[in-house]
């Protein structure tokens, strides 16, 4: 294959989406990034406009295409997004029926508790699909749209309508409109899909009342999906699809069982990579399908943070206290510790491994001491702290300590998180030389199954290393900060149920 054969990578995440360019040695050599409107029509509920999505990302790969030199060529194209985000369209005209409905919104919360509080139903789905009946997944919200939009049910039942998540929903667009399909990962974050038998499920579909009609063909995550047929990109095979934290597994390289990766993105996953076991989780993590190049299951266990970054949008855009996410390490470090002072960015929730819809964020030990240094130093550490708490889920659940932990993500340039990161969990914090590992899973995946590389193994020495983070937190203090922290959490959670 040609030194100049490239691979482009579609990473449509929760605030926007970064194109890249990939050489055959799995290097980065153009990126582009493109924001889009986050919108909260009410307290919990969070929306994005899916035409807006989709300029955004044409925009950012117009950008890249014209970084290009007449020497290079596009050989496939990856997708990787933003999982359990909600789109409904219309099949004939294309056009969204109702704002996609982010996968941070909780406004299904009350159909949850109706459908948890019903005997045997989340024994049932977590049977079929290794994951808890949440609003944070697609089932609950695709019904709400259908519930909620006059006239559109019957339209779904006759099979008028199209469901996607956001990757479908780009694949649709990229082929204008003739190709319907989504990938495993993706298929098994909607609450409708058994990752037993990797087929949309009956039962499911009766229980959260969503017409088959309106799904997607569901395939590997390497997969000739279609070629694009738009006047920016046409005739190129998309070749490879997941949801972003599985694609994040896979651009990490984390393919044999035992194997975990962290990305510190808008929300914070922990993911460990269990092959073709099924684990089932007792701690609150949640069993779902990996990357798969052929159409064998591949099984991780998966811990959900709902607010990581955003919390540190949120001390930019609603506190004020900083002008960008950059200034957070500095300002952490004039410190020598957060004052007592400590942050639940629960803004829609708590996720793993605590799944509290009615949770709500919170600053606990104010003191008239208290600096905009503490808040931001206890902001970083807020993340570092859920994580810790789904890594302790995770050791429990698949009977074994967690040995090195590797990460990605945008915040995992702060080296302050990171070095607080590996203290608070007494393990080695391995950062890589690209942290845009998601965007790179998808690059592989589609590199892959276009011929770019043979297999896994050929991409193995193209991973570098940037740093290694080693813990220096005495053991003791490691102990009285993470109880500190949960006894928090305990409050926190009080409070919430009026306890």
């Amino acid at each position: 294959m040609s030194r100049s054969s490239h691979i482009l990578s579609i990473d449509q995440g929760t605030t926007g989406s970064t194109i890249l360019l990939v050489d055959t040695q799995g290097t980065i050599v153009s990126q582009s990034y493109q924001e889009f409107t986050q919108h909260y029509p009410k307290p919990g509920w969070v929306e994005h406009d899916p035409d807006e999505i989709w300029i955004a990302t044409q925009n950012a790969i117009v950008e890249v295409l014209n970084s290009l030199d007449s020497k290079t060529s596009i050989v496939a194209i990856g997708i990787t997004n933003q999982r359990e985000t909600t789109v409904v369209w219309n099949r004939k005209t294309g056009k969204p029926i109702h704002p996609a409905i982010v996968w941070q919104c909780r406004r299904t919360a009350d159909v949850c508790a109706n459908l948890n509080a019903q005997k045997g139903v989340a024994s049932q789905v977590k049977a079929k699909t290794g994951l808890v009946i949440d609003p944070y997944f697609s089932g609950t919200k695709v019904a709400w749209i259908l519930d909620n939009v006059s006239g559109v049910r019957e339209k779904a039942k006759r099979g008028e309508l199209a469901f996607g998540t956001i990757d479908t929903w780009l694949l649709w667009k990229l082929t204008n409109s003739t190709v319907h399909k989504t990938d495993y990962t993706n298929a098994s974050r909607t609450l409708l899909f058994n990752i037993d038998t990797l087929t949309w499920d009956d039962d499911l579909l009766s229980i959260f009342n969503v017409p088959k009609a309106i799904l997607p063909e569901v395939t590997p995550s390497a997969y000739n999906f279609g070629n694009t047929k738009i006047p920016i990109l046409d005739g190129i095979p998309i070749a490879g699809i997941a949801g972003d934290q599985q694609s994040a597994l896979f651009g990490q390289l984390c393919w044999q069982p035992g194997m975990v990766k962290n990305t510190y993105g808008t929300g914070c996953f922990l993911m460990l990579n269990t092959g073709t076991d099924r684990v089932e989780s007792n701690s609150g993590l949640l069993t779902t399908l990996a990357c798969s190049l052929d159409e064998k299951p591949v099984y991780a266990l998966e811990g959900s943070v709902f607010i990581a970054g955003a919390a540190v949008q949120w001390l930019r855009d609603e506190l004020q206290i900083i002008e960008s996410a950059d200034e957070t390490e500095g300002i952490a470090n004039r410190v020598n510790d957060s004052a007592g002072v400590i942050v639940v960015p629960a803004f829609t929730g708590l996720g793993a491994p605590y799944w509290d819809a009615e949770a709500r964020g919170a600053i606990f030990g104010l003191t008239r001491g208290t600096k905009r240094e503490h808040i931001v130093r206890a902001t970083l550490e807020s993340i570092a702290y859920q994580t810790a708490d789904v890594a302790s889920a995770m050791m429990v659940d698949a009977d074994t300590p967690l040995k090195k932990l590797r990460v990605d993500g945008g915040a995992a340039a702060n080296n302050f998180l990171m070095q607080f990161q590996a203290d608070i969990l007494g393990i080695d914090v391995e950062r890589p030389t690209q942290i845009e590992t998601t965007g790179l899973g998808a690059a592989y995946l589609a590199g892959i199954k276009a011929g770019v590389w043979q297999d896994i193994d050929a991409l193995e020495s193209h991973r570098e290393i940037d740093r290694v983070f080693s813990p220096l937190m005495d053991p003791i203090q490691r102990q009285e900060k993470l109880a500190h922290w949960r006894n928090t959490i305990q409050r926190l959670n009080s409070a919430a149920h009026g306890e």
